[in-house]
């Protein structure tokens, strides 16, 4: 049988098992239809959020931001293409501390931009404050190894 990975749903949180050979073609959510792992940031709510920290199998490196944050604004595009560049082996996602303050006190944030890389189900690393696709492609990688 061929390795297999599970992911959640960002939009649904339905948790999908994936084989890691179909990873790169951009597999889809087996409850919605939605991309799982296609090279795009995905907006969490609280349900995706939760699921997707503590089951997912492929790292994924989440961005607590708020709308009225301005470094956060400016990070975004640069967010977005980093996750095209680590794609797919880490997914990146957002979540937005306005709408889910909860959240954001669970995961200890305690200032925005945030950037937090999880594996396996922990936390591995965090980095603070606005950063180019360069540092952010860099702190993932030495927290990951590759």
């Amino acid at each position: 049988m061929a390795d297999v990975v599970k992911l959640c749903c960002a939009v649904c949180g339905q948790m999908n098992r994936v084989a890691v050979d179909h990873l790169a073609k951009g597999p889809k959510c087996g409850s919605c239809g939605e991309a799982l792992d296609d090279g795009r940031v995905h907006e969490l709510g609280t349900l995706s959020h939760d699921k997707a920290t503590r089951s997912d199998e492929v790292p994924l490196l989440v961005d607590y931001w708020a709308p009225w944050c301005g470094p956060c604004k400016m990070m975004a595009p640069e967010f977005a293409k980093a996750a095209k560049s680590l794609a797919p082996d880490v997914r990146l996602a957002k979540l937005n501390t306005q709408d889910h303050p909860e959240i954001a006190s669970r995961a200890r944030i305690q200032g925005i931009p945030a950037l937090v890389l999880y594996r396996a189900g922990r936390e591995v690393a965090r980095l603070a404050g606005a950063r180019p696709s360069s540092e952010i492609q860099s702190f993932v990688r030495s927290h990951l190894g590759k």
